[in-house]
C-alpha cells in the first residue's frame, strides 16, 4: 500500500476484525478514522446494480463531481474495464479478502490521474445485505472530474500465517496416527 489513507484505513479494519476473516460494519467506528472518512465509502454487493454506493466520503464524491449515493460503482469505469473490477469486488465479498489497486482515469482537461483503492469485506450476518468498504484516494492534488477509471494492478491481501513452531506442527500432522508397541 502506497497511499497513507489506504494504509491507516487498513490498519484500523484489520485490528478491528481481531481473529475473524473480517469485522462486523457495526465494529467500524467512523469517529476513530475521522481524518479519513473523506476517502472511505461503502458499497452494496449488488451485481445487477453495479455495486451502488451507499456511502461516499467527500473526497471521493469531490473526484467524481457529484453525490454518490446509489450510483453504480462498476459504472465510473471505462466500459471495457467494468467486468475486471466486478470480479475484484466479487472475490473480496465472496472470499472476504481485501484488495488493494492501482487505478488511472482521466480528468477533465485530459490528464492521467492515478489513484489506490483499497477493498475491504465485512462480515457476513444471517438476514443482512451484503456490503463491502473501502477507500479511494488520489496521488495528485487538483484533478476536477474524473471519469473512465481503469485498474492497471491489483492484489488480495491475505492474513499472515501465524508461525507455529516445529513440534506443534509435527504433532499436528501426526494427529491421529497411533503406535502400540509390543504388539505382533
Amino acid at each position: 500500500m502506497k497511499h497513507p489513507s489506504s494504509r491507516g484505513f487498513f490498519a484500523y479494519w484489520d485490528a478491528q476484525r481481531g481473529d475473524a476473516r473480517a469485522p462486523d460494519r457495526s465494529e467500524i467506528e467512523p469517529g476513530a478514522v475521522r481524518e479519513l472518512l473523506g476517502d472511505i465509502f461503502v458499497l452494496s454487493y449488488d451485481n445487477d446494480a453495479g455495486y451502488p454506493f451507499r456511502v461516499a466520503g467527500t473526497r471521493v464524491s469531490a473526484l467524481l463531481g457529484r453525490d454518490l449515493k446509489d450510483v453504480g460503482f462498476s459504472t465510473l469505469f471505462a466500459p471495457g474495464a467494468r467486468r475486471e473490477i466486478e470480479d475484484v469486488i466479487s472475490y473480496v465479498a465472496e472470499e472476504m479478502l481485501a484488495a488493494i489497486a492501482g487505478i488511472t482515469a482521466t480528468s477533465e482537461d485530459g490528464r492521467t490521474a492515478h489513484l489506490e483503492l483499497l477493498l475491504l469485506p465485512f462480515n457476513h450476518r444471517a438476514h443482512e445485505p451484503v456490503s463491502l468498504t473501502g477507500s479511494l484516494a488520489p496521488f495528485e492534488s487538483d484533478l476536477g472530474t474524473l471519469r473512465d477509471f481503469r485498474l492497471t494492478s491489483w492484489r488480495y491481501l491475505h492474513r499472515p500465517e501465524r508461525l507455529v513452531p516445529r513440534a506443534l506442527r509435527k504433532l499436528a500432522i501426526a494427529r491421529g496416527f497411533m503406535v502400540y508397541e509390543g504388539l505382533r
